[in-house]
């Protein structure tokens, strides 16, 4: 076999596993009805493409391949091991007859059953939250555990013990029924949200962003507002978009971060906009909204201001009056700080800032030390700017933000060197 051949092969492979495992999967649980024989059966099949691809071209429908490849791979594998005895007869005569599903319609369903499935109220919240963005959406363990401030070993075997609540109880691998369904959406809205943020601000790592993450989620947003048009659930999509509008402008060719009021607004992406703002105007108009809502009208108002000098921060600070009082956080009163601050001044807002300190809230937060080191800085407290931007230094683990700071830093110690 020619090496161009097996290294396209390679790459059109790795392509395929980076866009479509998370379909393939979700599809190769509804049909093998066990989180680990899919996941073998998935490697398995991905695996074979490799091999069968370089040989004999790659199919019209890759997707189909592999979950078809991986369904009998899994039938093969359970025949030759022990695990056969384990498994019921009956079980493994459905999966031999189980139609695969080869079109998008179905691979979608399979997606929200498996997110229903992962989000079932017989799982704790914390691990209802881990196994979907593990399994359904294919964050690392280290990167679930990070939104959970958690040891990955501990993350680890929640993650393990959900599996095996799920195959022990027996919980049904559906859709729930209309009736059940509004019980169930706080946790996926919730779980789409964590995913959203770890593309929109990732967690770790060389860059700012992972557009991957921020497009699954919208994508299972847009699901969920058609099955569900709940206004929270359309609310949370209005947010996304909004957010995501502004992602071009983010960072510099050099992938450098640029702050929100720094940013070119030409370089946003006016049809998200719209639609992010028709959505808001959609939820709010419901008077059954809640925080993704309440979110998305802030993120609407950012939208819409022709510059950073020209927002409506007397708006703005009002919207997170009303979240604080349905839904309030630290996080929240944080944002709401640094709005006081452009609509006071900066030391209204730093007053905030060190209340919520001093109560032993966000002291390990890095968002909370740089925006007080940016309050100071802007008071020209040198100094103590100087001390907060060094303890967010020493919180941040994006690469991004640290370069950001660091610069931040520089600039500093050239006006007040120690």
């Amino acid at each position: 076999m020619p090496d161009d051949v097996a290294a396209h092969v390679r790459d059109r492979v790795d392509s395929l596993y980076r866009s479509d495992s998370r379909r393939v999967l979700a599809t190769l649980i509804r049909l093998l009805g066990d989180f680990d024989i899919a996941e073998e059966a998935l490697q398995d099949a991905f695996a074979a493409a490799v091999e069968k691809w370089a040989e004999q071209g790659i199919p019209a429908n890759p997707r189909a391949w592999l979950i078809s490849t991986g369904r009998f791979k899994a039938i093969d594998r359970l025949r030759k091991t022990e695990r056969l005895e384990s498994t019921d007869a009956s079980a493994l005569d459905r999966i031999e007859a189980e139609a695969v599903a080869d079109d998008d319609d179905g691979v979608e369903d399979d997606r929200l059953r498996l997110i229903f499935t992962c989000c079932h109220p017989a799982l704790s919240p914390d691990a209802q939250v881990a196994l979907t963005l593990r399994e359904v959406c294919g964050l690392t363990t280290e990167q679930v555990a990070h939104a959970f401030l958690t040891p990955p070993p501990t993350l680890a075997q929640r993650i393990v013990r959900a599996k095996s609540k799920i195959r022990d109880a027996r919980i049904p691998y559906e859709i729930p029924s209309r009736a059940d369904l509004p019980d169930r959406l706080d946790t996926v809205l919730h779980v789409m949200y964590l995913v959203f943020n770890e593309g929109y601000l990732a967690s770790t790592g060389a860059s700012l962003t992972r557009s991957d993450l921020s497009a699954e989620a919208i994508r299972l947003a847009r699901l969920l507002v058609e099955l569900l048009p709940e206004p929270e659930a359309i609310g949370l999509l209005a947010l996304m978009l909004l957010h995501e509008a502004r992602r071009d402008a983010r960072t510099t060719p050099e992938g450098e971060m640029v702050l929100l009021e720094d940013q070119d607004r030409a370089r946003w992406d006016a049809q998200r906009i719209a639609e992010g703002v028709e959505l808001v105007e959609r939820a709010l108009a419901s008077r059954r909204f809640g925080p993704y809502t309440l979110q998305a009208a802030i993120a609407a108002v950012h939208a819409e201001a022709a510059s950073a000098a020209a927002t409506d921060w007397a708006q703005i600070v009002g919207l997170y009056d009303v979240l604080m009082r349905i839904d309030p956080s630290p996080v929240i009163e944080l944002n709401r700080a640094a709005a006081v601050a452009m609509r006071d001044g900066p030391d209204a807002g730093l007053a905030l800032i060190d209340a919520i300190l001093v109560r032993g809230d966000l002291v390990d937060y890095r968002l909370a030390h740089a925006a007080r080191g940016d309050l100071l800085r802007r008071l020209d407290r040198t100094g103590e700017a100087i001390n907060a931007y060094e303890r967010a230094l020493s919180l941040a683990t994006l690469d991004a933000e640290r370069s950001f700071i660091s610069r931040r830093l520089e600039a500093l110690r050239a006006i007040s060197p120690r």
